[in-house]
């Protein structure tokens, strides 16, 4: 299926310049891995993980205190 995009022209000349340094792919395929990863859901596991590296925090450690 075929769609027409409108396409500002600053953005149009940055994707020019991104096709000049990456012959190997062209407008659709540029435009269709934007919108799969702008689409994609998005998986926290990674977030969640890397929080998981504090292991003894105090219980109160997110609550803001004054500075001496």
């Amino acid at each position: 299926m075929k769609r027409t995009l409108y396409i500002p022209d600053e953005l149009w000349t940055q994707l020019d310049q991104y096709l000049k340094d990456h012959p190997e792919q062209n407008p659709s395929s540029v435009v269709q891995a934007a919108l799969a990863e702008k689409l994609r859901p998005k998986n926290g596991s990674r977030l969640l993980s890397l929080a998981g590296i504090v292991e003894n925090a105090p219980t109160d450690a997110s609550v803001n205190r004054p500075l001496a």
